[in-house]
């Protein structure tokens, strides 16, 4: 485990002190108080922690005293001992969180997020698992305090969707959801198998930091902009104005569909917002392959072609297979309780960057 040292500890209270102080003394205004107030929120839990860490320090080094005292009296010394294995015990946990707290973290965790889920290899069984993955998100982020907001939706004919984008906003959206980018497998016996086999059947979910207009300039030399009718399954939903957009972005080749709305302009707007983010993950993509300690951690590289858990619905089972955990509670999971799933991945990719840091 990293041990912290007291000096940064030192540091780490010092600077806490000084803001806390700034910010109170009323002399800060406008920019530099709000970067100031952000400084304090970010710093406040770890100096916390680092002040756990100095008090539980400082109280083994008066119990060490006690102990090595042969003037004092059996029984206390015998006190002392047993406190300080348990101050022990709580300082190297204390240790553990601070330096948790100390990783460097990723820039994107507190913005909102993307939601792409798209059918994959099954058919009409996909689809209605990409449905299925889509309501559990949706609970999910109900249990969460986040808004979902539909982008687009390409439903299919017995249900569920072939593609569906939605946008989900809330405090630490990107943070919780980021390891659910992959293939996610299901095994059950579909409604329309009259054998009663268990087919497999896959829905790929991508989950990409939202990107605002400040973070990705887009010019408009570099789009192709085309509008035409938009139409539905079977022909319905049929509109008699040109209405549906589709942009293309010239030089990476990307290519944004939107026709839910009934305006073209609401669906320009969507179809922006979406090739925003793609070309705002495509980037951040690139420069974290580039970096020198880039890693492959063991929640997964994010890569979508990955399978990364199987929902086992004749065992009632959901497998994560990035940590090799299995949970027993399928139904609850698929209602949206996935706290524990998202706690274990988060503490599995911390375990495993403190491990990189140890190692340097």
């Amino acid at each position: 485990m990293t041990k912290i040292s007291s000096e940064r500890i030192a540091q780490i209270e010092a600077r806490f002190a000084e803001l806390e102080a700034r910010m109170a003394s009323g002399t800060m205004e406008g920019e530099a108080f709000v970067a100031a107030s952000r400084e304090y929120a970010e710093l406040e839990p770890v100096a916390n922690a680092a002040r756990h860490v100095r008090r539980f320090r400082a109280e083994i080094a008066t119990l060490e005293v006690m102990v090595k005292d042969n003037s004092a009296d059996d029984e206390l010394r015998d006190m002392a001992v047993d406190e300080l294995q348990e101050i022990a015990a709580q300082l190297a946990e204390a240790e553990q969180q601070l330096a948790i707290k100390l990783l460097p973290r990723d820039a994107a965790d507190d913005r909102p997020a993307m939601l792409e889920i798209r059918a994959g290899t099954g058919g009409d069984e996909a689809a209605l698992f990409a449905g299925d993955l889509l309501r559990m998100y949706e609970r999910y982020a109900a249990s969460q305090g986040w808004k979902v907001e539909m982008i687009s939706a390409n439903a299919a004919d017995q249900g569920g969707f072939k593609e569906v984008v939605a946008s989900v906003k809330g405090n630490g959206v990107f943070a919780k959801l980021k390891f659910e980018s992959g293939v996610h497998r299901v095994q059950r016996v579909p409604v329309t198998e009259s054998g009663g086999r268990i087919h497999t059947s896959a829905a790929t979910v991508a989950v990409l930091p939202e990107a605002e207009e400040v973070d990705v300039a887009i010019n408009d030399a570099d789009l192709r902009i085309d509008v035409y009718r938009a139409s539905g399954a079977g022909g319905q939903h049929v509109n008699t104005t040109d209405s549906a957009v589709r942009i293309t972005h010239i030089p990476t080749g990307l290519v944004v569909i939107q026709q839910d709305e009934k305006s073209q302009h609401k669906n320009k707007a969507k179809a922006l917002q979406v090739l925003r983010t793609r070309l705002f993950e495509a980037e951040r993509s690139r420069i974290q392959s580039e970096e020198a300690d880039a890693r492959k951690s063991m929640v997964g590289s994010g890569d979508r072609s990955e399978r990364i858990r199987t929902y086992n619905f004749p065992q009632g089972r959901v497998t994560d297979h990035r940590i090799n955990l299995t949970l027993h509670k399928l139904p609850e999971i698929l209602e949206g309780s996935m706290d524990e799933l998202i706690r274990a991945l988060i503490a599995e990719d911390q375990a495993e960057r403190m491990a990189g840091l140890n190692a340097d």
